[in-house]
Order: C-alpha cells, then structure tokens, then sequence
C-alpha cells in the first residue's frame, strides 16, 4: 500500500498551510464500502476516531507523528463511508476493524482510539489481542461502570448538528468539549468536520453501538502495554474514567494533559509528544530483544 508521504509536505508546518492529502481508497470489508487512508512510513499506528469523525479531522496530530504509517478510516456513516446495511454493537465494529486490517494487510498495528475510537480501540483489543501491539485510550471510557457526563452533555452529543453547523460548534463547544469556540469552530479539524459530516444514520448507530456497552469486566486481561491521556478539563469524559482505565490495565499508564476533550486536535504538541515517546520507547525494547519494528 503506497505509504502517501506527499502528505507530510503540506502538513509539515502542523497543518497551518498547505493541504494535507494522505493516500486514500476504499475497500469492502463483510459487504461494508470503507474508506481508508495512509501516510508515512514506520510501524503501522491504527487512528480510530470519535462518533462522527472522518480522516480529514486528524490532520493537526497526524503532522505530528513522524515515522510512523498511519492509518486512518472513516467509520461507516462517516466521511466519505456508506452507513452499514445492518446496526451493529461494538463488538461487530471490532470484527470489522479486524477484517479492515486484513483487507489492507496489517498483520498487527498500534492503536490509538479517541472518544468513541477508545472504546473500539479496547474492544479490539479484547477480541483480538494477536492484533494489537500497544494502545493509547485518549479521551474515553470504560463505558457502563465509569463515570458518564452530566446529563445536558448527553443530551448535546445525542444530535450530529454540531458537524453541520458553525454557529451551532460555537455554541455548544464549552459545554460539551470544554473548548474554546474559535479553537473547536475555526480551526483545521473544525472545518474537516464540516466538509464531511457524518448521516444521520451512521451516527445513529454508532449511537446504538455504544449503548449499554461496557469493558469494566474484563479490562485486566488486556495485556498489551497501554498509555492513557484524559484531559483535565474534559466534560464528555470525565478524568475518573482514565483512573479506572489506568487502574484496570494492567501496567497502563496515565497522563494527564491541559485541554478539554478534542485535546488531540486542539492542543497536539504535547499529546503527539507523549504518544511519540510512548512508541518509541516499544519500538526501543523490540529492538533491544531482537525484534523488528514493522508490523506489517
């Protein structure tokens, strides 16, 4: 799969100029139209979004992550991704970012799940361990057992409006996000969220996927070395989950950094700075054993 490094030419200076364009397709996996995208060269480092998120939106981190292949999808009913056919829960999402893998011919991959994605991330992890080097749970949960949002957050993030509309990111960004407006509206992962916003169907059942969904009972036998970053003003998911995350994993490790809950795209040098010292200091200890770098 071409590696799409033209794309650090424009993202280079962190993606103030410039248009970023990582190599793109689109592949079926089970009878699912996905479209996915890659960049850079390195150990495969999996992107998984949060609800509603598409590929453009990880620009400010991905210039940031330098030797590395990233991989970025959007989820169905996302970006440029057709709804499934059929609902599924988070378990089915798993089965179907292990078949995307196998589509594109990665053996095993570090993961990055954020919001939404941490918690595909984990599931991955725990249906399919042999898949997953490492992971980085950033802005997320354990689901049912953790601590949920107050309920007028909920209620916020229960429409997709805010992808639709500025005016309506502005408003609601401090509430939800604990953001400021001009840094969640006008910056380049506010734009990417209006130039492909998700249907309201897809968001909808990734509505319906995380509902009732929960890792509390079996987050001790993810044995996979895991970094979790919360931030420290984050509404939509409070700092006690990254506790019980942190707590649960065994050997996991927590940071917590300054922002609010888009902290990834808002404020990505020092979060692209502790995932880029948490990978490699693996890809230290592979070497050290006598291992190789690339998963692919």
């Amino acid at each position: 799969m071409p590696p799409g490094n033209a794309a650090w030419a424009a993202a280079a200076d962190g993606g103030s100029s410039g248009v970023w364009r990582p190599f793109t397709r689109s592949v079926v996996v089970d009878g699912t139209r996905i479209r996915v995208a890659t960049c850079g060269e390195g150990p495969p480092l999996l992107l998984v979004n949060g609800i509603g998120g598409n590929i453009e939106m990880w620009q400010p981190l991905a210039a940031r992550l330098r030797n590395r292949q990233l991989i970025m999808f959007d989820v169905p009913g996302t970006g440029q991704s057709p709804p499934l056919l059929l609902a599924r829960r988070m378990r089915g999402y798993a089965r179907l970012l292990a078949g995307l893998l196998d589509t594109i011919d990665i053996e095993r991959a570090d993961v990055l799940g954020y919001s939404w994605g941490g918690a595909l991330a984990q599931e991955l992890a725990h249906q399919f361990p042999e898949r997953v080097r490492s992971l980085v749970l950033a802005a997320t949960i354990p689901g049912l057992g953790g601590q949920p949002p107050a309920p007028w957050v909920l209620a916020l993030m229960v429409t997709p409006t805010r992808y639709y509309s500025r005016t309506y990111l502005r408003l609601v960004s401090p509430v939800v996000f604990g953001s400021d407006p001009a840094k969640a509206a006008d910056s380049p992962h506010g734009r990417a969220r209006r130039v492909a916003p998700p249907s309201l169907l897809g968001y909808s059942q990734q509505l319906y996927a995380i509902t009732g969904w929960s890792s509390r009972c079996w987050l001790h036998n993810l044995r996979v070395p895991t970094l979790v970053l919360a931030g420290d003003r984050d509404p939509l998911a409070p700092r006690r989950n990254a506790r019980i995350l942190a707590r649960s994993i065994p050997d996991a490790r927590l940071h917590v950094v300054h922002g609010g809950h888009l902290f990834l795209l808002e404020e990505p040098e020092e979060a692209g700075r502790l995932v880029a010292a948490f990978l490699a200091e693996l890809d230290g200890a592979v070497l050290a054993q006598g291992g190789s770098r690339s998963s692919t």
